[in-house]
């Protein structure tokens, strides 16, 4: 039997981390980044479209990793950060929507090779009708049969602003977009 050498296994228990850190970082929720980023590693991202002087359409996609809650807070932020580059001090959300996407996949594959290959074993046994045989290529479903079933949310928010000078008190869908940077600002993770 092949041993390692205590130089090699202390070296294999210190990369193991490092390999699961690896791929672990490959796997992360869409970071602020605007639609379309490449090289982040993560899907989904932020658009804008300027329909009249004062008035956008601003969307925010999220990967399968990301909450419905950070995909709402970063389509606010946008709309808030938009309107403070156009020298506006506020928005008014005139419409909002937020899509959820579900992608349901079932993968049944009986003959999906196994810990032993496309080898399985068989059985005979005894039952009331006599001698029987069983193996996991012909009869009834056993422990071999694989049915993979993966559930993937996607979610995407979109609004329409009007932007707007001054102060709205009164209004419940208006916003103070310096304050609305100011509170979810520190939420906000940008790609590394």
């Amino acid at each position: 039997m092949h041993r390692l050498s205590p130089i090699r296994r202390r070296s294999s228990i210190r990369l193991a981390p490092l390999a699961a850190l690896m791929l672990f970082a490959c796997a992360t929720p869409t970071p602020y980044q605007p639609l379309g980023t490449r090289g982040t590693g993560a899907s989904g991202g932020y658009a804008s479209q300027q329909i009249e002087q004062n008035r956008f359409r601003v969307s925010f996609s999220g990967n399968q990793l990301t909450s419905r809650e950070r995909v709402e807070n970063y389509l606010l932020f946008r709309a808030a950060e938009l309107t403070v580059q156009n020298g506006y001090d506020g928005f008014t959300i005139v419409r909002r929507d937020t899509d959820r996407d579900v992608d349901t996949r079932v993968r049944t594959d009986p003959f999906r090779p196994g810990a032993f290959g496309y080898w399985a074993p068989s059985w005979r046994y005894y039952g009331p009708y006599g001698w029987r045989g069983w193996n996991p290529w012909f009869g009834r479903p056993f422990f071999t049969s694989t049915v993979d079933i993966d559930t993937i949310e996607r979610y995407e928010a979109m609004a329409e602003i009007v932007m707007f000078r001054g102060t709205r008190a009164n209004d419940p869908m208006s916003f103070d977009a310096r304050a609305v940077m100011a509170n979810l600002g520190p939420t906000i993770e940008l790609p590394s």
